[in-house]
């Protein structure tokens, strides 16, 4: 995962400083992810993907395996279940599992980026701060995430199905080249 945000980070022309600082995490850390010393937990990856514009997928991988890889964080654990990049978005699947009352704060994504979410068991209120809703087993709603948002559960554990949807971001010329 390390070499990912690394690449990313060098393709979009970002230095460690200016990635770390625009992310919201220390430049210390950063370097120690980059490295591969550090597992970063689930709030810090998305605090790393607004910045570059890219899904989760383009950090942790795109390639569900028969175990589905799970990421842990604020009470909540989220399991990729598909993936698909189309000719202008990326398109990822999670199952997400809530603890009863957690309470996850996800940072902002990328621009343009909308998740659509479905509980299937349980009630989770879902959303950017002053515009959560609460969301009942059997209903959806849907919002941009493009700003920090949280998603917090009921008194019960509860389960959800969560669609993100990431713009494409064209290609950025390297530092010096026109366009």
């Amino acid at each position: 995962m390390g070499r990912r945000v690394r690449a990313l980070r060098v393709e979009r022309g970002l230095s460690l400083s200016e990635l770390a600082r625009r992310a919201g995490i220390g430049k210390g850390s950063l370097s120690e992810i980059e490295a591969g010393h550090r597992n970063p937990t689930i709030e810090t990856l998305y605090a790393l993907c607004g910045p570059m514009s890219v899904p989760m997928t383009a950090l942790v991988g795109d390639t569900p395996t028969a175990d589905h890889p799970r990421t842990r964080g604020g009470g909540m654990t989220s399991v990729t279940l598909d993936v698909r990049h189309l000719s202008d978005r990326t398109v990822e699947v999670f199952r997400l599992e809530f603890a009863p009352g957690a309470d996850h704060t996800s940072p902002a994504h990328g621009p343009g980026v909308v998740e659509h979410i479905t509980v299937v068991a349980g009630s989770l209120s879902v959303g950017p701060s002053g515009r959560m809703r609460t969301v009942a087993a059997g209903s959806s709603t849907s919002f941009r995430s493009d700003s920090a948002h949280r998603y917090r559960a009921g008194d019960e554990p509860t389960e959800a199905v969560l669609v993100i949807m990431t713009p494409a971001v064209a290609e950025r010329p390297a530092p010096g080249m026109a366009r």
